[in-house]
């Protein structure tokens, strides 16, 4: 399949900055792949349309507050985005602006007293970080880091008012395990009010760990999907969610997967063998024609261009549907992307 299948043009007016006030307020366009309709509702509707004894599942990765901001002797600064804590005091990160490695250079956190030194260059714009500190990765971050939003998001430099704002709204309100570097999305427009509705509804709810790394938004730089080389991004999958899957299965009810990172552990695994409790990696790439396993039915946000993302929505309802659904979605003015609306797949 050719990338430029997956390309459309979006008016930059379309791509929310911000989220909407009330997390369920936001739109969600419900397309129904029997009829191939087309309705426009509100989310916090979701639980009227799916189905009792339906089994949802929930990404429940935290992000952390991954940006930081380094500076220099010169005082010259970095934007740094960390990735992963490769051992105690030494981190993988991206770092911009930095220029050749100087493992004697003093970079000082901005914000603290904490020095590191950058002692290698890596693949693909990533470094290595010696950091003069024993404390936590994860622990530095939550007191100086700032949230990772993606580039289209536009903030200032300098920490500002939205910065606590981010903290709460670039994190769904069921986030556990923290680790990730970006937002299960989809799951962003879930309120406590609307998950006890849903309980309510007779709908069943399980949670897995996907920690959404550099892979899941990786433009795909190559003219056939079939080229393009996807990231490895870790998973688990819990005793209590492997029973909750398996009872489904059996009892031939709906698997819901509550965004892309959901719907791709679920089909990371094997066809026909019972889920398991596991901590893997998942490298899967989903895009037309996949025959899809176990998911059913499918909650998520609009997507970027030529993104590995709009490929798997493309696999759920075919490439011109996907062609389609979303030019109605620009005609209706959605809000797309992270801080956007949702659509209801089933």
């Amino acid at each position: 399949m050719r990338t430029e299948e997956l390309d459309f043009h979006l008016p930059s007016e379309l791509i929310a900055q911000l989220p909407s006030m009330d997390r369920a307020a936001s739109r969600l366009l419900h397309y129904r792949r029997t009829d191939r309709s087309i309705i426009h509702r509100q989310f916090s509707r979701l639980p009227l349309l799916l189905r009792k004894g339906d089994l949802l599942v929930f990404n429940d990765a935290r992000v952390i507050p991954a940006r930081f901001t380094l500076q220099k002797p010169t005082r010259g600064r970095i934007e740094g985005l960390f990735i992963s804590q490769a051992a105690d005091g030494v981190w993988n990160v991206l770092l911009k602006n930095l220029g050749s490695v100087k493992p004697e250079m003093n970079l000082q956190f901005v914000g603290t007293d904490i020095i590191a030194h950058a002692v290698a260059k890596l693949e693909e714009g990533q470094y290595q970080l010696k950091v003069d500190s024993l404390e936590p990765a994860i622990s530095i971050l939550n007191r100086i880091g700032r949230m990772p939003l993606p580039p289209y998001i536009k903030r200032e430099k300098e920490i500002d008012s939205r910065d606590d704002m981010d903290r709460q709204r670039y994190q769904t309100v069921y986030a556990q395990s923290p680790g990730s570097i970006a937002a299960p999305t989809a799951g962003l427009h879930f309120t406590t009010v609307l998950l006890d509705a849903i309980n309510q509804a007779g709908i069943e709810r399980t949670n897995i760990t996907l920690h959404v790394g550099l892979g899941t938004f990786k433009p795909v730089a190559v003219d056939r999907l079939e080229d393009h080389a996807m990231h490895v991004e870790s998973y688990s999958i819990d005793q209590s969610a492997a029973d909750a899957l398996n009872r489904a299965k059996a009892e031939k009810r709906r698997i819901v997967a509550i965004g892309t990172t959901s719907a791709r552990v679920l089909e990371s695994q094997p066809a026909n063998e019972l889920f398991r409790a596991k901590n893997d990696e998942t490298s899967i790439f989903i895009y037309p024609p996949y025959q899809w396993k176990h998911v059913n039915a499918l909650v998520t946000n609009f997507h970027l261009p030529r993104s590995t993302l709009i490929a798997l929505v493309a696999a759920t309802i075919g490439i011109e549907e996907q062609k389609r659904v979303y030019q109605v979605a620009i005609e209706e003015r959605y809000r797309f992307f992270s801080y956007g609306d949702a659509m209801l797949i089933e």
